[in-house]
């Protein structure tokens, strides 16, 4: 009888955790338990000025980038004398200075879809790997998911060495 009270208890306790554990809990989980605000969630803006001509503005774009936004990259390559309009994208989301490699390798033909089907597919292999990857401290699971996923670079160097190819020197290991 106390057996099955036993058993009993354990089954409730696990039906019930079952019911409180998230299934889509991202892999990633970079949350802290601080009560502090996050340092670098804080981004000051560009500062305002005030144009020439108010009707030389452009119309507002919903959810579209401001006059204020901050953008690195584009700064960074503007420091560095570079043009930074040739990071702007366009027609399919390349940037202009990559259309020539974009034609390049699509030469044989091309999905245009791979974006979305690869998508689909991550979110499900996700979805499948974060079913078992509940525990109570919370941690970062998303290399222990996609650990088959990846190559071991010094192995596949070594590879490739032995087969002739010129390779160049690594960083140490």
């Amino acid at each position: 009888m106390r057996r099955a009270h036993l058993v009993a208890i354990i089954g409730l306790v696990g039906l019930a955790s079952c019911a409180v554990i998230d299934r889509d809990k991202p892999l990633r989980d970079l949350r802290t338990n601080s009560p502090q605000p996050e340092e670098f969630a804080i981004v000051p803006n560009k500062p305002l000025v005030q144009p020439q001509s108010y009707s030389d503005l452009p119309p507002p774009t919903p959810g579209g980038g401001n006059r204020t936004d901050q953008t690195p990259k584009a700064d960074a390559v503007a420091a560095l004398g570079g043009n930074p309009s040739r990071l702007v994208a366009r027609g399919e989301g390349v940037p202009a200075g990559d259309s020539a490699l974009i034609q390049r390798a699509s030469r044989f033909g091309r999905d245009p879809n791979v974006r979305q089907d690869l998508a689909q597919t991550d979110a499900k292999f996700r979805r499948s790997k974060s079913i078992f990857n509940w525990s109570i401290v919370p941690q970062d699971d998303y290399y222990k998911a996609y650990k088959r996923e990846t190559l071991d670079a010094y192995r596949w160097l070594n590879i490739y060495r032995r087969a002739g190819a010129r390779t160049p020197t690594p960083p140490p290991q």
